[in-house]
């Protein structure tokens, strides 16, 4: 394998003041220009001087699980040929994750995310606040516009109260009609994560919160609470949730191959959104089915990822123990759920995405 693995707009050397996170259109394009890039400067250089098979396989975690979809989405769509693809645990259906954020399922980090996506949509539409203060709470709505990215690591930016760790709403419900979503108990094994998500110094004020739920009640994804068509929202008018189903990839089918890959209790990024994904396009037929691997699933009869699964379990227990045997009274949850997303997800479904695309 050849690897192309480009930074982000933002970051880095890069020029851009702000860093355009889960923009489908302007990250994709940037992954596009990094493959053509690539392909140009590979024969030219000294050593080793090559050219690529003409096969294309594309992948990424997080983050770089939603770029990867949105550049497979965007290389199908101007007749690229993509021999296949593995997004891992990605916001693919992002309309749909930020509305179960709001209706206090918070995640965790949420409010490093939040803020980012914020930033971004508000430099690339121009509509989400006229002032900071519309969105976020006084403590922090002179600074944030310009905080990220940061060259400080995330841990000083909270201990100088620039940025809180996982609070991101007030625990006080924004109106009577949402107490019961603040936090949300729902699903019951995240609802510790859920509870991090609220209390004193919350970044997000509870007045941008409630035009928000207003908004979502309004105007409900079909995704979430409730799965009804599975698509965004077909006229939400927060602009906020204008700026998630603009950048929700819940709108194409694949015509290669495409692996799927997360656990199922994650608690930074939500499984709704492979869930989702999978449902839209079980929904839309596309011509190759996707192959959806939960990580975190019991093995089934003749399952070719029992191994693998297997493996996590494992992994899970190791955390475990080790939680305990360093003094944790809650018998490990809290250490599976740190190291979750992070860290034990990771190397499991990337082993199953080398297999994967070994096999075309």
């Amino acid at each position: 394998y050849i690897v192309v693995a480009p930074n982000y707009a933002g970051y880095d050397t890069s020029t851009l003041a702000y860093h355009p996170y889960l923009n489908a259109d302007q990250q994709s394009k940037d992954m596009i220009d990094a493959l053509r890039a690539a392909r140009t400067a590979l024969p030219t250089l000294t050593a080793p001087r090559t050219t690529d098979s003409g096969k294309l396989f594309i992948t990424g975690y997080s983050q770089g699980g939603y770029v990867a979809m949105a550049t497979h989405r965007a290389l199908q769509a101007t007749g690229f040929t993509v021999t296949a693809s593995a997004p891992m645990s990605g916001p693919y259906a992002l309309a749909a994750f930020a509305d179960a954020i709001f209706a206090g399922q918070v995640s965790k980090s949420a409010p490093l995310a939040v803020a980012l996506l914020i930033g971004g949509y508000q430099r690339a539409y121009g509509n989400i606040y006229t002032s900071t203060a519309d969105v976020f709470e006084g403590k922090y709505s002179a600074t944030i516009d310009t905080l990220l990215p940061n060259v400080t690591p995330l841990s000083d930016l909270e201990k100088q109260g620039k940025i809180p760790r996982d609070i991101l709403f007030s625990s006080t419900p924004p109106d009577a009609t949402f107490a019961a979503l603040t936090p949300a108990q729902n699903p019951s094994r995240l609802a510790m994560v859920f509870a991090n998500g609220f209390g004193a110094d919350n970044l997000v004020s509870n007045a941008f919160r409630l035009a928000y739920l207003q908004d979502a009640s309004a105007a409900p994804d079909g995704g979430f609470p409730n799965v009804t068509d599975g698509v965004p929202a077909s006229n939400p008018a927060n602009k906020l949730r204008v700026a998630f189903k603009a950048n929700d990839l819940r709108n194409w089918t694949p015509t290669a191959p495409v692996l799927l890959c997360a656990g199922n209790s994650d608690p930074t990024v939500f499984y709704l959104n492979t869930a989702l994904l999978q449902n839209y396009w079980t929904t839309h037929v596309p011509t190759v089915a996707p192959v959806v691997l939960d990580i975190d699933a019991s093995p089934g009869n003749n399952d070719p990822n029992a191994a693998l699964k297997n493996a996590f379990l494992v992994a899970k227990d190791v955390v475990r123990v080790g939680a305990v045997l360093g003094g944790a009274r809650d018998g490990g949850d809290q250490a599976v759920l740190d190291a979750y997303h992070t860290v034990l997800v990771p190397p499991f479904c990337l082993a199953a995405t080398k297999s994967f695309f070994d096999a075309h």
